[in-house]
């Protein structure tokens, strides 16, 4: 079961992660995503727990639960889905392309 965790404090761990997890079960990962740029949680991560039932004992366990002054938000992950092509690229045509006959090629 993959498991999303959101709300956390911004100096929990991954070892944290896995070990408040692991109390109802074995865990396979824990991470926690890092902005790119800052290199520091974003607050947000995934765990993998292999069995259904010791992730939704964990998950009713946890969630709400405040950890570092925050309430955790725990649930099921959702499907990662394709977001497009997406970030722009500069193609969009605001007319004219510099020509002054506005002809188009």
């Amino acid at each position: 079961m993959n498991i999303y965790v959101s709300n956390l404090s911004f100096h929990t761990t991954e070892e944290d992660l896995r070990a408040m997890f692991a109390k109802y079960g074995d865990v396979s990962s824990a991470k926690i995503i890092m902005d790119r740029e800052t290199n520091r949680s974003r607050g947000f991560g995934f765990v993998e727990m292999p069995s259904d039932e010791n992730g939704k004992e964990a998950m009713e366990a946890l969630n709400n639960k405040e950890v570092g002054g925050r309430a955790m938000s725990v649930s099921v992950a959702r499907e990662k889905t394709d977001r497009g092509a997406g970030g722009g690229g500069g193609s969009y045509n605001r007319g004219g392309g510099g020509r002054s006959d506005n002809k188009r090629w």
